[in-house]
């Protein structure tokens, strides 16, 4: 099943760390459930490959609903990249698009307005280290082999 996350608007803000290849991880806040680590195998694509990016959406919204839509969503999330990219499609305007299956083969994505991510550099991507570094390392046990990648049609 497709989870949009009521349209993005139930994912407050988060980070992505794509600076070790084959790997995305990272903290994502939704709302009624909280801050959420992220271990994704697979990698961002386009121009922030390889990158860090940071997110703060504007249009958040923490109500009721969330809460039994996605309430039950697994706790931390694990699973594969599908597509993440700040350009996902070539007929679409340029927007940050997230999307990944969980290991239970959930799907989940959400899209935020161009204003709202960023890639983080330099010094300011200090905060961020230690925090990667403790989601590689309790969260890469969890994750088995898996099979060949599904390829989103978006590019």
């Amino acid at each position: 099943m497709a989870q949009k996350f009521g349209n993005g608007r139930w994912v407050q803000e988060g980070f992505l760390d794509n600076r070790v290849e084959g790997m995305v991880v990272g903290c994502i806040t939704f709302a009624v459930i909280g801050p959420v680590d992220v271990y994704l195998r697979g990698n961002f694509k386009g121009e922030i490959a390889g990158q860090l990016i940071q997110f703060r959406n504007r249009h958040f919204e923490d109500d009721d609903v969330a809460g039994q839509v996605i309430g039950d969503m697994e706790n931390p999330q694990i699973g594969d990249v599908n597509l993440m990219s700040f350009d996902p499609h070539p007929n679409l305007v340029p927007h940050p698009y997230i999307e990944w299956f969980s290991l239970r083969k959930n799907h989940y994505r959400f899209e935020l307005e161009p204003e709202d991510a960023w890639m983080v550099k330099g010094d300011a991507a200090l905060p961020f280290d230690a925090q990667s570094q403790r989601i590689r390392a309790s969260l890469a046990g969890h994750v088995t082999t898996r099979s060949a990648p599904e390829e989103s049609d978006w590019v």
